[in-house]
């Protein structure tokens, strides 16, 4: 059952987010990208930034890594409507390559600047499972350097949540240099993905 307060804070800090202006990646950014999903989901999956699909439509994981995402959602058993998704960092840093925007990793002080909204969503959320998608989320949630490791279950101990789980971002699945490799990582993000289910009692 939705908390009404809950999600009315939420929607308040969406709006507020809107406006941000703590970094200077807004200024070449399409607009803020926050978080989606439930107030009560039990599992918050958490990326490092939008991409350009992303950028342009304002939603979370819905450029090609969240296909990714989605197929693997499904494979472990979760629904994506009962998750919460969001970013690490709330708005696209890129750079030109011909007509095309190619992503560039957020430094720092971008992610410093961004901390702030992933801890009012994790303060709100309240996962019982916290999944950590690549290493600028984990280090960006946990505040330190966190291997994402070549094996499953890569679980970390954190005040975040009472499970926090250090995983492959779906975008590593693309970028792998064969179809094997990709399918390794494909299974290596679903049976996390499954690992998060068991523990979120979902």
């Amino acid at each position: 059952m939705t908390d009404p307060i809950r999600a009315a804070e939420l929607e308040r800090i969406r709006e507020q987010a809107r406006a941000c202006r703590a970094c200077d990646l807004w200024a070449r950014a399409t607009q803020t990208v926050f978080g989606e999903g439930a107030v009560e989901a039990r599992i918050m999956l958490v990326g490092e930034q939008p991409g350009d699909q992303e950028d342009l439509a304002g939603e979370p994981f819905v450029g090609p890594a969240g296909a990714i995402l989605a197929r693997a959602l499904a494979d472990a058993g979760i629904e994506r409507s009962r998750v919460y998704v969001t970013n690490a960092v709330k708005h696209f840093k890129w750079r030109p390559a011909g007509k095309r925007r190619l992503h560039e990793r957020p430094n720092a002080t971008e992610i410093r600047a961004c901390l702030p909204w992933l801890q009012s969503e994790l303060a709100l959320v309240r996962p019982r499972v916290l999944v950590l998608l690549g290493a600028t989320a984990a280090q960006a949630a946990t505040g330190r350097s966190v291997r994402v490791g070549e094996t499953p279950g890569n679980v970390v101990a954190s005040p975040l949540a009472p499970h926090v789980l250090v995983t492959l971002h779906p975008s590593a699945v693309l970028r792998s240099d064969s179809p094997e490799s990709r399918e390794a990582r494909y299974q290596r993000l679903v049976t996390d993905l499954r690992f998060a289910a068991e523990h979120a009692g979902a």
